[in-house]
């Protein structure tokens, strides 16, 4: 990719490693308002086989309500990061998770996949425009 020199992609690959990891603990303890500023307000969420959620806001209400009562816990891991411009690049990332049933404890599902996701430098900083979930592997116990 031209336009960027070594040390500007070291830099915003950094960046985009931060955003991720921020992502991921912002979902799993619950901070929505965190969660909301991590993504474009035009950002598009979907896992593979549902339909698609627009919207920044709409999208974290979305996972704030199907989460209700559900203690979650992701990983991600082994990045795959490309730029498509200074202000534009491309991910797919390996993923873990595990769903439990908050009062019971009760192992609800443990899955495993890849997130395909698209980031967008606005402002001076990275955030995530698109992501889809798509799963190889899903221990369902519900």
């Amino acid at each position: 990719m031209t336009g960027m020199t070594d040390i500007e992609r070291m830099v915003a690959l950094e960046e985009i490693f931060r955003l991720k990891g921020r992502r991921d603990r912002a979902l799993d303890t619950r901070d929505w308002e965190t969660y909301i500023a991590l993504h474009v307000p035009d950002h598009v969420s979907e896992n593979e086989g549902e339909q698609p959620r627009s919207g920044a806001r709409g999208n974290a209400l979305w996972v704030a309500k199907t989460l209700e009562g559900v203690q979650t816990v992701h990983h991600s891991h082994t990045p795959e990061i490309v730029f498509e411009s200074a202000s534009q690049a491309r991910g797919v990332w390996g993923m873990e998770d595990i769903l439990v049933d908050e009062a019971s404890k009760r192992l609800l599902l443990h899955g495993f996949g890849f997130y395909h996701e698209r980031y967008e430098k606005r402002g001076g900083e990275w955030l995530f425009c698109w992501r889809q979930l798509r799963r190889t592997l899903v221990f369902d116990y519900r």
